[in-house]
């Protein structure tokens, strides 16, 4: 709309008729738009107020075109399971210091490869304060604390490789201050392409962004977790900035800060419902 210009004098009561107008007009466009980034109360389980998305953070996000099997419009989901992820801090571990590839540092073998570390959280922090992410997942999946392949929906160990094999043929692996996992490493058993690199994975925010399945849901989606609202007393409202190999279907794994204690995984919440509006309609 144009700004209203007032070629010569008029009286007072025209002015203020016309200002009343066009605020009325811009009210209207504004709720409007509004309107798309609320998720609808009526008819929908619970019973909070209708909120509204706190504005557009800085940093950029990643986003696209919604593509086929997305969710395309405002929409809400139950049954969801959301999970808590952040940097792994490599002071929690223990194993031996190796040279891994992508990185002119040495860190710990557990901090790197268990499911613990940064190829399961994606990015930690390393013992010089520095961050750390895992650039490329390798050849191959997860094993249990045997060595045998197994599904990150069961529970794993370590990745499918960045271990020793003992005299035995069994899984085992070093500690740093000396020792071993299961009896002495004679063989290293690597995992083919993995990579890491210096600095985080993505420009993540703490209790803003979270990792989705992008087979569901668009990079870039705004979604509202009541759940959430309630624990964390923040406005519910979170980005989908990031994606991981266990987060499959109707999971969200939000990012924290890490926790003051190892002992701390993060919380998991069961059967939630959440509300996801995708990128085009944001």
């Amino acid at each position: 709309m144009g700004q209203l210009q007032i070629t010569k004098p008029r009286a007072a009561a025209t002015l203020w008729a016309t200002l009343a107008v066009a605020a009325a007009i811009s009210l209207s466009a504004g709720e409007a738009t509004a309107s798309a980034l609320t998720p609808p109360t009526g008819g929908t389980p619970g019973s909070e107020p209708t909120p509204k998305p706190a504005p557009t953070p800085k940093p950029v996000r990643p986003t696209g075109p919604v593509r086929a099997g997305q969710i395309a419009k405002p929409t809400w989901l139950t049954n969801v399971k959301i999970t808590e992820y952040f940097p792994a801090p490599e002071a929690w571990f223990k194993g031996r210091k190796i040279a891994v590839p992508g990185l002119n540092t040495r860190h710990r073998v557990d901090w790197l490869y268990s499911a613990r570390g940064v190829s399961m959280q994606g990015e930690g922090k390393g013992l010089d304060g520095r961050m750390y992410h895992i650039n490329g997942m390798g050849v191959g999946g997860w094993v249990n604390n045997f060595g045998t392949p197994w599904c990150v929906c069961a529970g794993v160990y370590w990745r499918a490789g960045g271990y020793w094999l003992n005299a035995k043929g069994q899984f085992t692996w070093p500690y740093d201050l000396g020792g071993w996992y299961r009896g002495v490493g004679v063989r290293f058993k690597p995992l083919a392409e993995v990579n890491f690199q210096d600095g985080p994975a993505r420009a993540l925010v703490p209790n803003e962004s979270v990792a989705v399945d992008t087979d569901l849901i668009a990079l870039g989606s705004r979604i509202y977790i009541p759940a959430y609202k309630k624990l964390t007393g923040g406005s519910g409202w979170y980005y989908a900035d990031d994606t991981g190999g266990a987060i499959i279907g109707r999971h969200l794994d939000i990012y924290r800060v890490a926790p003051t204690s190892s002992d701390d995984p993060g919380r998991t919440t069961d059967d939630a419902r959440i509300y996801v509006i995708p990128p085009k309609l944001r």
